[in-house]
């Protein structure tokens, strides 16, 4: 409902006197959105001064506009809806205040009130605890704008599937809650994706024990494949690794990279550790090294390599895992390093 033509319009001088008076810094207004400041109708005060009512003070108040301008084209019903939606998942307004200073653009976007609405009392009818759904509501607002039986209707899926795979009823609630949280974004798919990704699975002899086992290794992004992109990968990891179909299966249980990243991914990985002088048979006995990006493998080797480890005869498990398990492991082998060697047989030179 807001124009963009910005050659035939000056800019609103009323907004401006307002912004002004505020302390924001109009000249980056104006270089992220200046059409905004072209409206001929704004609520600069009025949303300050909700803003100011649920605790911000001046300086929150203007880093807030000053990232999303357009909050000042809203009128105060609409954020005062949206306030009153966001504290039914928020602890307090401190808390509320806090979030919309870093994610703006997820709150005021008042659209989908109804669905943002339903969305939340879904997620907390399935046990979503609050701090999650807060979660998602700033870095996964897409899934609220789904009208409810959207997202009813991949929930139901999932767990159709769960039970079909051999999962326990018992479990099953614990299995959902888990996935979402690790990838909300499963809900931006159809249910048909999601049956079509597992068909395709199942097609290529994965048992159902092993399709389950994927489903929680991979924390839901098999559901943002399809079934070419898998099938060209596993190829890619076929011809690469020179394994039979049977061994393929043991390297994507292994390592579901293989599975989810495009093959130029995993080409542009691979070179990188054969540049390092890793072996295709070293990579083959620990496959899960191609989960990590060029940089990361190099700047890894690196710091090993400073503490006289080398990788090209070694084991590239201590490679792996997160940043947390690499500091570990680097900490166990600079400690083993710097460890004194005892000489059992050596005299011990004791004074008298």
């Amino acid at each position: 409902s807001y124009t963009t033509d910005t050659k035939s319009r000056e800019e609103n001088k009323k907004t401006l006197e307002n912004l002004y008076s505020l302390s924001v810094d109009i000249t980056k207004i104006r270089r992220l959105k200046e059409w905004v400041l072209l409206q001929d109708v704004t609520y600069v005060k009025e949303i300050a001064g909700i803003l100011q009512d649920m605790g911000a003070d001046e300086t929150t108040v203007a880093n807030i506009i000053e990232r999303c301008p357009e909050a000042i084209l809203h009128t105060p019903a609409e954020i005062n809806s949206q306030r009153a939606l966001w504290q039914l998942v928020c602890q307090n307004e401190k808390q509320l205040i806090k979030l919309i200073e870093q994610f703006p653009e997820s709150f005021f976007t008042t659209d989908y009130q109804q669905n943002q609405k339903a969305n939340i009392l879904f997620f907390q009818e399935l046990g979503l605890k609050n701090n999650i759904i807060t979660r998602f509501l700033t870095s996964a607002p897409n899934i609220f704008y789904n009208p409810v039986e959207k997202n009813k209707n991949v929930i139901e899926t999932l767990q159709r599937n769960y039970l079909n795979l051999g999962g326990s009823e018992a479990n099953m609630k614990i299995w959902i809650l888990k996935l979402l949280s690790q990838n909300p974004f499963i809900l931006l798919n159809t249910s048909t994706a999601i049956q079509d990704n597992l068909e395709f699975l199942r097609k290529n002899d994965f048992t159902d024990q092993e399709v389950l086992q994927l489903l929680s290794k991979l924390k839901g992004f098999i559901f943002q494949l399809n079934s070419t992109t898998m099938q060209k990968s596993m190829l890619f990891s076929k011809n690469i690794f020179k394994c039979s179909d049977q061994e393929l299966k043991q390297l994507v249980l292994k390592c579901p990279a293989l599975l989810y990243y495009s093959v130029p991914v995993l080409e542009e990985r691979l070179e990188g550790l054969l540049k390092e002088g890793i072996s295709i048979a070293q990579i083959r006995e620990t496959p899960m090294v191609l989960e990590l990006t060029t940089q990361i493998v190099q700047y890894r080797i690196k710091k090993l390599s400073a503490l006289g480890y080398n990788i090209k005869s070694g084991n590239l498990e201590s490679l792996n895992g997160t940043k947390k398990d690499f500091e570990v492991t680097y900490g166990k082998i600079q400690s083993k390093k710097e460890r004194p060697i005892f000489n059992p047989v050596a005299p011990l030179h004791i004074e008298d």
